[in-house]
């Protein structure tokens, strides 16, 4: 039986790019669905993406930030049982044909998340600017320190996601900037995280929110929050602890 997957897209402002992005989704596969979670934004991006009839739109009405944006994906890939949830930025830096190579992970049950990396091998294509490259190597260090695992880009945004994954991210994913915080919350909780090699573009158009100035702010806050992610005690799924009172039930 085929596993039920979701593309995930957050989007804020992404008018130039989303159609983009939305085609290359449909061409490259008619297997999955395509969630395009429209964070409030103040341009087109959820006229051109529900133009296209191929998609389905969430516009949330406030601005919630790419945390929220993304556990509201999580939230609709719960309620509607996908097997296999795929996060999928919408300014065309994430490669359609790549999505395959975190599906095989996933599917073979090698991983409960597969991360496409831009680190795992030395190539000639796009790597983002140096300065980033920086922070995403303290990012690496300090996960190494805390959890002794290596992960060579923790603020990748292109990921996959199982069931139990998806289940457990639906009410705990982080907020802000949560891509380096979810890497240490996950591991920390027993789920398997994977990289593999995915090739990446540079954004089509826009520009990130971090810049020279508030690097400095988002490195300290982003630090913060997963040394706290990594102290703080194992979160409890309900759903798994409501399983298992009803067989204690039942075995008395």
């Amino acid at each position: 039986m085929k596993n039920k997957i979701l593309i995930m897209v957050p989007a804020y402002n992404e008018a130039k790019s989303i159609g983009m992005v939305i085609d290359a989704l449909i061409n490259d596969s008619r297997d999955w669905d395509i969630l395009i979670i429209n964070d409030a934004s103040n341009d087109d991006t959820s006229h051109i993406a529900k133009s296209t009839g191929k998609v389905r739109v969430i516009d949330i009405p406030f601005n919630l930030g790419v945390g929220g944006c993304v556990q509201t994906g999580f939230k609709y890939a719960k309620d509607y049982d996908y097997d296999i949830a795929v996060q999928f930025d919408g300014d065309g830096q994430h490669i359609a044909c790549e999505i395959h190579k975190l599906l095989s992970l996933i599917s073979r049950d090698e991983t409960d998340i597969a991360i496409g990396s831009r680190f795992m091998k030395q190539h000639k294509g796009f790597k983002s600017s140096w300065s980033r490259r920086v922070g995403i190597n303290i990012f690496k260090a300090l996960i190494f320190i805390l959890l002794g695992k290596r992960i060579t880009d923790s603020t990748s945004g292109f990921r996959a996601y199982n069931r139990k994954a998806i289940h457990f991210l639906a009410e705990n994913y982080p907020v802000d900037y949560p891509e380096p915080e979810a890497v240490i919350l996950l591991y920390r909780n027993g789920f398997r995280l994977k990289e593999v090699y995915t090739e990446m573009r540079e954004r089509h158009s826009g520009r990130s929110s971090i810049t020279f100035f508030n690097s400095p702010y988002y490195m300290t806050k982003v630090m913060l929050g997963m040394v706290m992610t990594a102290i703080r005690p194992k979160i409890v799924d309900r759903h798994q602890s409501s399983v298992v009172s009803r067989q204690s039930s039942v075995g008395n």
